[in-house]
């Protein structure tokens, strides 16, 4: 958007006004004779010969904007950027040039900076949104060419079907985000006297499979003790983690990247959370593919995405 800012000399001798467009200013002709005090005749021979050298290219630094002149009619007319004002101001060795330059380079670099502290965000949200419609297209190509497998296909579609999470997270500030609507609070606790004999009922079954080995589920010293713990913490007598969907997120998560078992982390993993969801009576669009490529992205993810995966399993478990 155009906007129109006047430069007034510092020595008095008159004011311009200047045309600000497209992270650069722009005068007329007239408006730099005005600004070095010469004729508009010298200026036009300077932006002539700026041309003619190849200085500058002509198509690049000129633009033709609508005016309104002194007698109410509107007119379109020729505008030159920073690069030919300057280029004109160094040619007639114009001390008014060399204060423009300095004002104006100043005016754009303000300019520049207030319009990223005000639009970072906006640019941040479009860059998610070229990004989500570029996974949408990878996930369609490989998905038509059948070059992935089925986990693989997984994984796009749950990156590219909940980019929204990443959104959020730009929305808000993490201190404050809101949960998505659907969560509810939770009825109880999943205890670690239950975990751990339905987690040895888990490890006799693969082992009869061929599935896991003695090492499967071999707990090291406390930590799924621990983890189980961390989730049903307070703070001032209230739930850390206040509704299930929460609880249910941390634990799949916390079983994965903090490896309390020396084998067999995703797949306890992904046990403990159908198994914290069952009681809970939670149900989830998620199937069996599904649920094991959310383990592998968390088991991939580095820490510092900590609350991205806790936020984007959360608005799995309510999506409907």
């Amino acid at each position: 958007m155009s906007e129109l800012i006047i430069y007034e000399d510092a020595d008095g001798l008159g004011t311009v006004q200047v045309l600000l467009e497209g992270e650069t200013v722009w005068l007329t002709q007239k408006q730099m004779a005005e600004l070095f005090g010469k004729d508009v005749r010298t200026v036009n021979e300077h932006i002539r010969n700026i041309f003619k050298e190849s200085e500058l290219e002509e198509k690049s630094v000129i633009r033709k904007f609508r005016i309104t002149a002194s007698d109410g009619k509107t007119y379109e007319s020729s505008h030159y950027n920073l690069d030919v004002i300057i280029s004109v101001g160094y040619r007639v060795k114009s001390k008014r040039g060399v204060r423009f330059r300095q004002w104006a380079t100043g005016v754009l670099r303000r300019h520049i900076l207030q319009g990223y502290t005000l639009n970072q965000s906006r640019l941040a949200e479009l860059g998610i949104n070229e990004a989500q419609q570029a996974l949408e297209l990878l996930s369609r190509t490989l998905h038509s060419n059948a070059l992935v497998n089925d986990t693989g296909k997984e994984v796009l579609d749950l990156i590219a079907g909940y980019a929204k999470t990443w959104r959020l997270l730009l929305q808000y500030d993490e201190q404050t985000l809101s949960l998505p609507p659907g969560c509810k609070p939770a009825q109880g606790v999943l205890a670690y006297e239950r975990a751990r004999p339905a987690i040895e009922t888990l490890k006799t079954d693969l082992i009869t499979r061929g599935e896991a080995t003695p090492l499967f589920g071999s707990e090291r010293g406390e930590a799924m003790d621990g983890i189980l713990g961390s989730i049903e913490q307070t703070m001032f007598g209230e739930p850390l983690y206040k509704s299930r969907e929460e609880k249910a997120a941390h634990l799949l998560y916390f079983v994965i990247k903090d490896h309390p078992f020396s084998d067999g982390n995703k797949r306890i993993g992904s046990f403990l959370f159908l198994l914290y969801m069952e009681q809970e009576g939670m149900t989830s669009q998620m199937n069996e593919t599904a649920l094991t490529a959310l383990a592998l992205l968390i088991a991939e993810s580095a820490p510092a995405n900590k609350d991205l995966l806790i936020r984007l399993i959360i608005n799995l478990l309510t999506a409907e």
